[in-house]
Order: structure tokens, then C-alpha cells, then sequence
């Protein structure tokens, strides 16, 4: 069956940034240790991975997105990223495309965004997605020929691994984020209900239109503090569809690519040769050109 993989590669750049020491510099003196960390994943995932075809999408914008013309806090409690950091995501975007692989970013839309769209419109239904990715947002997309490779920790996750995971099934992962929220990127939930009674309100009912449309069956499920959850899901019934669709991934994003266009390209070799003078990179360059 072919294969594509799709990156959502922030979180690589991050545990790179934070995990290489900033005295890894590029001959103008500034802090390259990002973009270090980042070459070596992705030629490991290469290699290790037998990749054929590869995109890597990246959020052009670190604080905001169109989730925020829904709920305007969405993400604002993060800090800012270091400004070392911030200045190196683009020579990671020029690294990824010398490496031969689909880069897309998007002012309006999210990295999650772009590869639900590449997921769901644009990779032929016959083609096996892996999404390297470290975010449980995109278990949304899992399905029997989509999986989550958690390339730091090697786990791979198909719809058993992601009940077993969350408790609920793919399909209802956004369900579960609409009753619980999510602290890391601010969306609100319902208040007073955490995941283990989001768990069993998605178990018992499915769908959160359902668990709201049968709010008044609540006072009989094994919950503890029963009529109390039936009660803050009558208050915040609103909030709770807002955070649903504030966590739903966009899948509609014109990407501007086909599933051709996804082939991994021969290394660009005058790319990398720039790549290198700029960043220092004088003993890593037979190893890019390689693509080991």
C-alpha cells in the first residue's frame, strides 16, 4: 500500500530549540541550535521511515489563528516563543524544501489544519497517512489507514491506541474537548467537568449533541455528583458547542497542492550548499545531500 507521511513540525523545532545548547551558532553569531535538531529528524525520519512522499507544515503564526474570531483567548495565556527561536523556523521551512519535501504554512490556519486537509481532501483514499506529530488534537484524524507517530517516543497510534489513549474514539475526540477543554490551548469546556466525566458523557451518549439533547438522562448515570454535571451542562451548554468547534480541525484549507505534488523531490543540492554557507554548516552537508 503507498505511503505518505505528513509533519506537523513545530513540535520538533521546539524540543530541538530547548533540548540543544544555544552556543550552536551560524557564522553571524545567532543561535542555529533549532535547525540543528530539526535536520537531524527529519533525515532520521527519512531514513528509519523509507519515505516516498512528505509534507511538512509548519503555523506561520505562533499566537493566533481564525480560531480566534471564535473565542479571541484562544492560545493567549502561551508566552511568546524566544525570539532566537523565531528567527530560525524559516531556515527550518528552507531545510525541509532542500530535503526534497512539501512545505506549507498559513497565516489564517493552523499546521493541524493544513494536514486534516491533506488528510481528508487531498491523499487518495488507497494511500496509508502517517501524521508525525506529537499533538493529541490531530487523533481526530486517525482511521483504519491513518495513524499518529509519535517519532520522539516511537509509539504509533491507530484507533485502538487512541480509545485506549483518550478513552473515546477518534470520531469523538472533539466531543471530548468540547465537554473537558484544553488547558494548553485554552479552550474552555465545561466548567467543573474534567476528563474522566467527559470520558463517561461521551461513552454514554456519544456525540455532544447527543449528551446535550439527553441532558435530562444524565441524573441516572454511575456519575458521581450526577445532577451537579447535568447542571453545569444546562448552563454552559453554548460554551460547551463553542469549544467542540473551536477544537474541530479545519479540513477545507486551499492548500494549493495535489498528492503528486507530495512526492519527495530529489535533494536540491545548490539549496543546501546555500543553507550551509549560511548556517556554518560546513561538516553536515554530505550527510543532507545524502539525505542520511
Amino acid at each position: 500500500m503507498p505511503r505518505v507521511h505528513l509533519v506537523d513540525a513545530l513540535p520538533y523545532v521546539f524540543r530541538a530549540y530547548f533540548s540543544l545548547p544555544s552556543s550552536m551558532t551560524a557564522p553571524d553569531g545567532r543561535p542555529v541550535n533549532a535547525v540543528h535538531g530539526f535536520a537531524s529528524f527529519l533525515l532520521k525520519l527519512l531514513a528509519d521511515e523509507n519515505v516516498t512522499h512528505l509534507a511538512v507544515a509548519f503555523d506561520e503564526s505562533l499566537t493566533t489563528s481564525f480560531r480566534n474570531e471564535m473565542l479571541p483567548t484562544y492560545k493567549q495565556q502561551r508566552e511568546l516563543p524566544p525570539k532566537e527561536l523565531e528567527a530560525q523556523l524559516r531556515d527550518c521551512q528552507d531545510l525541509a524544501r532542500a530535503l526534497g519535501a512539501t512545505v506549507l504554512s498559513s497565516e489564517r490556519y493552523e499546521a493541524d489544519d493544513l494536514i486534516a486537509t491533506l488528510c481528508r481532501r487531498v491523499v487518495p483514499k488507497e494511500v496509508e497517512v502517517v501524521v508525525v506529530t506529537s499533538d493529541k488534537d490531530l487523533a481526530q484524524l486517525v482511521d483504519a489507514r491513518t495513524t499518529l507517530f509519535d517519532f520522539g517516543k516511537g509509539e504509533r497510534l491507530g484507533p485502538a491506541e487512541v480509545m485506549v489513549r483518550l478513552g473515546v474514539p477518534p470520531e469523538r475526540v472533539a466531543d471530548l474537548l468540547g465537554l473537558m477543554g484544553d488547558a494548553v490551548d485554552n479552550i474552555p469546556g465545561v466548567p467543573g467537568i474534567g476528563a474522566k466525566t467527559a470520558t463517561a458523557l461521551v461513552a454514554a451518549f456519544g456525540s455532544l449533541e447527543d449528551v446535550l439533547a439527553r441532558v435530562a438522562e444524565v441524573d441516572g448515570l454511575p456519575l458521581r455528583g450526577a445532577k451537579s454535571v447535568r447542571a453545569k451542562l444546562e448552563m454552559h451548554h453554548e460554551l460547551a458547542r463553542l469549544s467542540k468547534k473551536v477544537a474541530l480541525l479545519a479540513d477545507d484549507v486551499e492548500v494549493g497542492v495535489s498528492y503528486e505534488d507530495l512526492a519527495l523531490r530529489p535533494v536540491d543540492a545548490v539549496a543546501v550548499d546555500a543553507l550551509c554557507a549560511r548556517l556554518g554548516w560546513s561538516g553536515r552537508r554530505e550527510r543532507l545531500i545524502a539525505r542520511r
